[in-house]
Formats: structure tokens, sequence, C-alpha cells
């Protein structure tokens, strides 16, 4: 059990925290980009603006929380400058490739269904964009070294549930870290995926993305009760 320590006081007015909606959005679609492949790899029709919807709901919100914290440096000026690249940035760019692959299902969606070979039209729309996937994947190793190197994910012992575990820096920073080596084995393998859509590299993909996803969908949803406790518990 991690002592009580010091007190804590935060300005909060200095920094903003909006990491738990950007953990659930992330969650979300990273499963749905896994159940949309899936259903490009059966034989039943896609619903385009079913899907369009749903990219355009998450990628809104990824995008508007990404960009402004990235833009904004540092966003937590108490101390937390690091989350504006771990957080802000691959919440930008998962955003803005999920609003891109929305105006596509919206505008020629149904050219998916109608298309002899769907793999194959997938793999030449989504090849260019593949290295932009590839390149953040190498980044999330990145994220997930600095996060086991300076154990940068452990909460204050002022926070509900995580904050237990304070004097183990290691056990969130191993959790967090893990969830980003997931998402960036995914994405790294992702262009060669397109080769072979129906290859093993697509069911590995699949998994680690489909864990990842429900991991941070139910981190990000933990959070709304540990980060409301922070709040109360240090302002």
């Amino acid at each position: 059990m991690a002592a009580a320590g010091p007190e804590l006081r935060i300005d909060w007015a200095r920094m903003p925290t909006y990491n738990t909606i950007m953990a659930v959005a992330a969650g979300a679609g990273l499963l749905l980009v896994v159940g949309l492949a899936r259903r490009l790899l059966s034989p039943h029709r896609v619903e385009p603006a079913g899907w369009a919807l749903a990219f355009t709901a998450l990628g809104l919100v990824l995008t508007l929380t990404g960009l402004h914290m990235t833009l904004t440096w540092p966003l937590a000026g108490q101390g937390f400058p690091f989350d504006n690249v771990i957080f802000g940035e691959p919440s930008l760019a998962f955003g803005v490739m999920l609003l891109v692959a929305a105006l596509f299902l919206w505008k020629r969606g149904e050219a998916v269904n109608e298309a002899p070979d769907r793999p194959e039209l997938v793999a030449r729309l989504a090849g260019p964009l593949s290295i932009f996937v590839f390149g953040m994947g190498l980044a999330c190793f990145g994220i997930a070294a600095a996060g086991w190197k300076y154990q940068l994910f452990a909460a204050p012992p002022q926070e509900p549930i995580s904050g237990q575990f304070a004097d183990q820096k290691w056990l969130e920073a191993t959790f967090i870290s893990g969830l980003y080596v997931l998402v960036g084995i995914g994405a790294v393998l992702f262009p060669f995926a397109l080769r072979t859509p129906s290859g093993w590299i697509v069911k590995v993909i699949g998994v680690v993305w489909t864990v990842a996803g429900v991991l941070f969908l139910l981190f990000g949803a933990l959070n709304y009760f540990t980060h409301i406790g922070l709040i109360i518990n240090t302002s």
C-alpha cells in the first residue's frame, strides 16, 4: 500500500486533463478497425454509412483533443509536459486516420461492396497510408521504452485505486507501456498484412489490437473515477 505522503496541491487551471476520453475513444477506435477488417474479409456486405458515422465520432474526439494537446506546449504545465508527446500526438495521428477513412466510406463506401476482390481493393487504397501507420508503430515502441525507462505513468498517492501502487512505479509503467507495445506491433505489421490479407499477420494484428482496444477502453473508463478523485483530493 502506498503511503499517504505529503499533501499535494495541483492548479488544475494550468493542467487540463482529458486523456480519459482519449483513452476510451482510442480503445473503441482500435476495436472498430478490427471489426471492419473482419467484415471486409468476410463475404458479408459492409454498411458504409454506419462505419463512417462511428469513425467520424471517434476521429473528431481524438483529432480535436490530440491537436490541442500537441500544439499547446506544454499542456500539462505542472510537471507533465511529456503527456503532449505520449498522449497528444498518437491520438492526433489515429484521429486523422479515422476521419479520412470515414470520409472515404461516406463518399465511396459502396465501391467496397461492389469490388470483386475487397481485400485487394483495400490493400491498394491503404497502401500509401500504411507508411504513416508503420512510422507511428515505431513511435509507440519509443513511447513504451521511455515509459519503462523513466517510469512515467505512476499515479500519485492521492489518486484513488491507481495511487495504491504509487510506490511501485514499475507496475503502471509496465501496464501502459505494454499497451503501446501491442498497438505498435499491429501498426508495424500493418503494411505487410496488406500484401497477404488472409495470412497469419492479419490474425496477429487482430489479436493485439483487440486486446489493446479493450484495455484502453476499460482503463479510460476507470480513469473517470480515479481522475475525479485525484482532482478532489488535490484541489
